[in-house]
């Protein structure tokens, strides 16, 4: 493993997928940090199915950081070019190096992630990573943010953190010039099931009205 290259994002940046932005079947969950300074570039939907995921991750370790990476499409409005995620799926990182305040990602963790990518997930798209900051608040350390520049640094790629004793989380999100504030995180939209019932227990985040698609 050591003669390979640690490689998360294409050489290329893929091309975003054109598709209706789903705000019709999903409830957007808001951040108290969203005053309307900061604006995201993306807006982040999240599969019922991949919070699910990442959350029962967060909780398998309440010791140590864990982490891995978030799989889905990245979109443009059909109708205002407005971009868009789509979070379906995570695949959780093996091979790392961590404790109670870090989180390591290998070369093997990269290559075995890769791997694991291009056999369950062909076709879809590297939309950001996520860890865990146990009995920590919401924020991206100095090292969080030089992997999230070195590793996602394409805009649309967002970085995920969540505590799990307090069950709180948060997305960062580029701003449209590019800028990243490490302090400052952003709620999502949680699309529906069926049911339309809700799996959101976060206690940082609330509800906001639905908004009719195509408004």
């Amino acid at each position: 493993m050591e003669t390979q290259s640690i490689s998360v994002s294409p050489l290329n940046r893929p091309k975003p997928h054109r598709a209706h932005i789903p705000y019709g079947c999903a409830v957007r969950w808001r951040s108290p940090l969203e005053d309307g300074e900061l604006m995201p570039g993306v807006s982040v939907f999240v599969s019922q199915r991949a919070f699910v995921r990442f959350c029962a991750h967060a909780g398998s370790d309440l010791e140590n950081e864990v982490g891995g990476w978030l799989v889905g499409k990245w979109c443009l409005d059909k109708r205002s070019d407005e971009q868009f995620i789509v979070i379906e799926s995570i695949l959780p990182a093996p091979f790392t190096r961590h404790g109670g305040a870090y989180l390591t990602f290998t070369q093997d963790t990269q290559v075995a992630l890769y791997a694991q990518k291009e056999e369950r997930y062909p076709g879809k798209d590297l939309v950001g990573w996520y860890h865990t900051h146990p009995r920590m608040s919401i924020f991206l350390s100095e090292y969080d943010i030089w992997m999230h520049e070195n590793f996602f640094p394409h805009p649309y790629q967002v970085a995920l953190v969540i505590e799990p004793f307090s069950y709180t989380g948060g997305f960062f999100i580029r701003q449209p010039d590019g800028e990243l504030d490490a302090r400052r995180y952003f709620g999502f939209y949680e699309l529906h099931n069926r049911t339309n019932r809700s799996v959101v227990h976060w206690r940082n985040v609330f509800p906001e009205p639905e908004i009719e698609q195509g408004e």
